[in-house]
């Protein structure tokens, strides 16, 4: 049951709640609404596809206490559709998005007092799609679970909205032309903690990856998309396959149009980027955060006196007042809670 929890001192860490929700289906039945159940270890075959073959995605999503008093989730409906498409690409049977906004629903609700007050953190959601019906030799498995887990975390980048260095991997790559980069395919994440864990040891928060063909265009921030500002436009990588379509940098493109920016979504080549006026990087974990410098082959370039820039924080501003609801939303994005 509910335990104590010091909102203060809350970290991007997991913190085991009281509930979850878990659904399967078996040899190509349709998808039917799950149940809720105690948070805990779940029975599977040694053979299940997820655990040889790596058939599974993940989501990631937040639930918010605002300044209205109640809790709501951004853009759910987005998360289920990334994740429909993810699991055609991964072969597996996409959930509909009326389960998949339902799911969520009843999980945060059963879950409601561990999200943290305003201001003091997220009740962090993790939908799970994976392969967990057992089968030898690289093909589909033959039944699939679709679950979520919540729990309440704090910044995912020590110091929440203060600047961090980063480090531009030229030894690893994230993905290539024609993988699975666009999808959030659980098989994407491991492959990062070795040079994340390295730039980490030299006192960087996180790699920068450059693309695979040509080494010399940036492509994400370990797990988070990139953003740089030159004269007020702001520019971030296109989206050809290789980096994920992220939700907060799809929302921050669309409040940069509606604030008057232009947004260029292209080819971001290192040169260019390490010319920027300043630089951000996004998503649901990171939220919006400021890169101070970037390191390249030995040469650290510090953008304007290391601190976050005025656009990176009025985007930060707009997107958390939207989120908290100190600001109207005006896009539609903001979904509540539905009271019992």
């Amino acid at each position: 049951m509910n335990q104590p929890v010091d909102w203060d001192s809350l970290t991007f860490s997991l913190t085991p709640t009281d509930t979850m929700y878990i659904t399967t289906t078996l040899d190509g039945a349709p998808w039917t609404p799950g149940n809720l159940q105690p948070y805990g270890d779940i029975p599977m075959s040694p053979a299940a596809g997820v655990l040889n073959y790596g058939q599974g995605l993940f989501e990631g999503m937040k639930a918010y206490t605002t300044s209205k008093g109640r809790i709501v989730c951004f853009r759910p409906e987005e998360n289920a559709r990334r994740m429909q498409r993810g699991a055609d690409r991964l072969k597996m049977p996409p959930v509909p998005e009326s389960i998949f906004v339902d799911a969520v629903e009843q999980v945060v609700n059963a879950n409601r007092h561990w999200v943290p007050p305003m201001g003091k953190g997220a009740l962090y959601i993790r939908p799970l799609l994976m392969g967990s019906g057992p089968v030898l030799g690289v093909s589909p498995a033959p039944s699939y679970t679709f679950l979520i887990y919540v729990t309440p975390v704090g910044p995912y980048f020590k110091g929440g909205m203060s600047a961090i260095d980063l480090l531009i991997s030229d030894h690893h790559h994230r993905a290539a032309p024609g993988g699975s980069g666009g999808v959030k395919a659980i098989g994407n994440y491991a492959p990062g903690m070795k040079p994340s864990k390295e730039a980490k040891a030299e006192g960087y928060a996180e790699v920068i990856y450059l693309d695979a063909e040509t080494h010399s265009h940036i492509e994400e921030v370990g797990a988070a998309n990139f953003f740089c500002v030159k004269n007020s436009v702001l520019y971030t990588p296109e989206l050809t396959g290789t980096i994920l379509p992220g939700i907060t940098r799809d929302s921050i493109i669309e409040m940069a149009g509606s604030l008057g920016y232009d947004v260029v979504e292209g080819k971001v080549d290192v040169a260019s980027a390490l010319e920027a006026d300043e630089a951000f990087c996004c998503g649901t974990a990171a939220v919006i955060s400021p890169i101070g410098s970037i390191t390249h082959e030995g040469t650290k370039v510090v953008y304007g006196d290391g601190k976050p820039g005025t656009i990176t924080t009025q985007l930060y501003d707009a997107l958390t007042g939207l989120q908290n609801e100190t600001e109207e939303d005006n896009f539609g994005w903001i979904h509540p809670l539905p009271q019992d």
